[in-house]
């Protein structure tokens, strides 16, 4: 459905850090772009730059990028990685009821303010 994401940062290199380091937990480089870095998938890409009118990136309030992780172990590395890389944590890892399926997930905020979150298929209890 989608062909991407993008999300303005104004700091590439802290996004770098934090990305590179988030992405990588869930199996996905990123590649290095001018004004950013991309982070392709087979289900599409994840673009971190600095916007293209060249004003301040903000958080879009009501938003969040939603991650797939492989497994429960993986979204706890992953939020995990984004704390230690400069993310603040959004909501620790765990069972989410208002969730289909009571998903294990866990969100973070991007050194930016974006909202991200990564959750894995229910598989039974933790």
């Amino acid at each position: 459905m989608l062909n991407h994401v993008f999300l303005g940062t104004n700091d590439i290199e802290k996004s770098r850090t934090f990305y590179n380091s988030t992405m990588g937990k869930l199996g996905h480089a990123g590649h290095e772009l001018p004004h950013g870095t991309a982070y392709p998938s087979e289900g599409g890409t994840v673009i971190v730059a600095r916007p293209a009118n060249g004003e301040a990136a903000n958080a879009s309030n009501g938003a969040t990028l939603g991650l797939k992780g492989a497994s429960y172990d993986q979204v706890d590395a992953w939020h995990k990685a984004g704390l230690e890389a400069g993310g603040t944590d959004e909501g620790a890892p765990g069972f989410r009821a208002s969730s289909p399926g009571n998903m294990y997930g866990a969100y973070l905020r991007d050194p930016d303010g974006h909202k991200i979150c990564c959750f894995a298929p229910n598989v039974g209890p933790r």
